[in-house]
This record gives C-alpha cells, sequence and structure tokens, in this order.
C-alpha cells in the first residue's frame, strides 16, 4: 500500500518525510537490527592433571551462555600481558612445548557462536617438572577403534633403552573430559578427571630392552575422541 506521506525514523533520532505515492528505500546501518552481544560467563579455574618437564594437562568447569558456548582459548599469562597457547572444543588442553623447572600462569575465556569473549578464568600457576637424565627410553603407540559413544583403544609400551625396566607405570591424559576408561585389560587401569594410570600386573612387569608388551581397554567419548597428545612411563616421557 502506498499511503499519502511517511515519516522514518532510524536509530540516531533521524526523521525523513517522503514524498506522497512514491516508493522509498531506506537503509538503516549495521547493528541496529539486535542479534547476539552478551558474552559467556568466566569458565572456572583451570586445574592441573600431570605434569611433566615440558607439558601441563589442563581441564577446567565450562562456561556458560545465553545462546551457547563454542570453543575455549587457553592462555599464558606473562609479565608483557596473555599470550594464546591453544583452544579446545571441550574443557580440557594439554600444552606443550614448556621450559623445565618454571612456573607459568593460565587462564581460560570462553567464546560463542557471535564472536563475544568471556572475562578470564581465576589463574592458575602450576610449575613444571626439573629435567632429567634418562636412564633409558620407552616408546608408545596407540591406536583405537572409534564407534559413536565407543571405543576401543590398544596401547604398546615398548623399551627403547639398553636396560630392562622391572616394574612400569604407564601415564597419558585425555584431551578432552568426555573420554573415560570403561573395562581394561593386561593393567591396572585408574582414572582421575581427564589423567589416566595403567599399572602392569605380575607377568608383564618386565620388559628387557627391545621388548614390547600391549594393553588396552573399552571405553566411551561424548563430543570428540582424539588421542592423547603425549604418555609417560614411570614418570619419563615417551618418544
Amino acid at each position: 500500500m502506498v499511503r499519502e506521506a511517511d515519516q522514518a525514523v532510524d536509530a540516531t533520532g533521524f526523521t525523513a518525510t517522503f514524498p506522497a505515492n512514491s516508493i522509498t528505500h531506506l537503509v538503516l546501518p549495521r547493528g541496529t537490527g539486535g542479534g547476539d552481544t552478551q558474552a559467556p560467563n568466566a569458565p572456572g579455574k583451570p586445574t592441573a592433571g600431570t605434569v611433566t618437564s615440558d607439558s601441563v594437562a589442563l581441564s577446567w568447569a565450562p562456561a556458560t551462555d545465553n545462546v551457547g558456548v563454542t570453543g575455549y582459548d587457553v592462555q599464558r599469562v606473562d609479565p608483557s600481558g596473555a599470550v594464546r597457547v591453544g583452544s579446545a572444543t571441550g574443557t580440557a588442553y594439554t600444552v606443550t612445548g614448556l621450559a623445565a623447572d618454571t612456573s607459568y600462569t593460565f587462564v581460560v575465556t570462553a567464546r560463542d557462536a557471535a564472536g563475544n569473549v568471556s572475562a578470564a578464568s581465576p589463574g592458575l600457576v602450576v610449575r613444571t617438572a626439573p629435567a632429567t637424565t634418562p636412564t633409558g627410553g620407552c616408546a608408545v603407540t596407540w591406536s583405537a577403534n572409534s564407534w559413536p559413544g565407543g571405543f576401543t583403544a590398544t596401547v604398546t609400551i615398548r623399551n627403547t633403552g639398553s636396560t630392562a625396566i622391572d616394574g612400569w607405570k604407564l601415564g597419558f591424559d585425555f584431551p578432552t573430559t568426555g573420554q573415560k576408561v570403561g573395562q581394561g585389560w593386561s593393567a591396572t587401569w585408574k582414572q582421575s578427571g581427564v589423567s589416566v594410570t595403567a599399572e602392569n600386573l605380575s607377568y608383564n612387569g618386565r620388559l628387557a630392552p627391545g621388548a614390547s608388551t600391549s594393553i588396552g581397554f573399552n571405553g566411551s567419548w561424548t563430543g570428540t575422541n582424539p588421542a592423547p597428545a603425549a604418555f609417560t612411563l614411570n614418570g619419563q616421557r615417551c618418544g
């Protein structure tokens, strides 16, 4: 319908009267149509899982948002400011490439689909383990057969050193909080948060130089099911 005269008002209060029986195209500034401008709440303070001489496994309580949180950024706080060291879609992340026997402060921020960023979480101060001179060596391989909500993991531990290993304890951190260990075999499996350990049984605790043993478990997952980023054996990081 074309009326005798029309007035238009934009967001700044500007008014304009258009001629009667005219067709007019009015373009309003972007942003006057609303949209999501509310940032998520801050995530919970991160906590440390497995700490090695060059890595720290972090996890935190999720943030909330009026629409939905799409990801998190992990930041290292230095005297000069905050530096992003990684991103995650879940509530866990392993920071690698750190210096041995050094204190670091980490915070986490959340973001939503509109690009709104939360305030930083409370900071966590954590010190990496001292560097050690290895007396042996180890290598770990991981393979997983996954299906929706579940998976079977096989882990092979190999002694790459020149002396035998008498008794071993494997350690690793899941990249996400949705990954869980279920029934395991060939080791005593334990999980606390994202941190997992597997300790030898009576028949497979000794690994001669070059020898290997395979262990495994059935697990469950939600979200994503990535492989662990690093493994330790008796506290020493494996290649």
